[in-house]
């Protein structure tokens, strides 16, 4: 019980220190430092920690830094075309997918992502690579961050725009759009297509 406990609460705490780093808002602010604390106390007790060393310990503005971690779902259908979404923040397209969320697996993330992207029930399946994006045709970023690609599956190809979402399509390796450079490259996307076509097999590591 109590493991399940501290995950509920990390997923809590990671929820407020976004909502601490992302808020303009004076009042956001103290609501989200007002739920912060509350967090911290349930994991005081849950872990039976002094509160004092949660405080400093647990949010990652005061430890050790480490990358961000990018998943996207990769589903090709059975007419060889990649499911790809038109992201509202700029317009350009990308596999569905996105940050982890504290509490979910990889594979819990590639579902819910394409799920609330491209309205479409996923079934994760093998991890087709992990990629630093230092490594690859991306646009200068913030963040430092690891990619993890992973092969999904289907039985009902019906797809619907979501919340962050412009529009939805299936698109043919030589066809694609305008892609959203930052979240995903033609050259990863050539890679995909590789693993459907059975010329690569072992998942790709940087």
């Amino acid at each position: 019980m109590n493991d399940k406990l501290l995950t509920l609460a990390k997923r809590v705490q990671a929820i407020a220190e976004s909502g601490l780093h992302y808020t303009e808002s004076d009042w956001d602010t103290d609501r989200y430092k007002e739920l912060e604390k509350i967090v911290m106390e349930m994991i005081s007790k849950i872990t039976d920690q002094p509160f004092e060393v949660v405080k400093v310990a647990l949010p990652d503005r005061y430890g050790y830094k480490t990358p961000k971690i990018d998943v996207r779902a990769v589903l090709i259908n059975p007419g060889n075309e990649i499911l790809l979404v038109k992201e509202r923040v700029d317009s350009r397209w990308s596999m569905p997918g996105g940050w982890c969320d504290i509490g979910f697996t990889p594979r819990e993330i590639a579902e819910k992502e394409a799920e609330e992207e491209a309205g479409i029930l996923l079934k994760a399946g093998r991890l087709l690579a992990v990629l630093d994006k230092k490594c690859h045709d991306h646009p200068e970023d913030l963040h430092y961050t690891y990619k993890i690609f992973i092969e999904c599956t289907a039985e009902d190809y019906s797809i619907s725009t979501g919340m962050e979402t412009l529009d939805v399509g299936f698109f043919k390796q030589d066809q694609l759009p305008e892609l959203s450079t930052p979240r995903n490259t033609r050259g990863q996307i050539d890679k995909m297509f590789d693993f459907h076509y059975g010329r690569l097999h072992w998942p790709l590591i940087d």
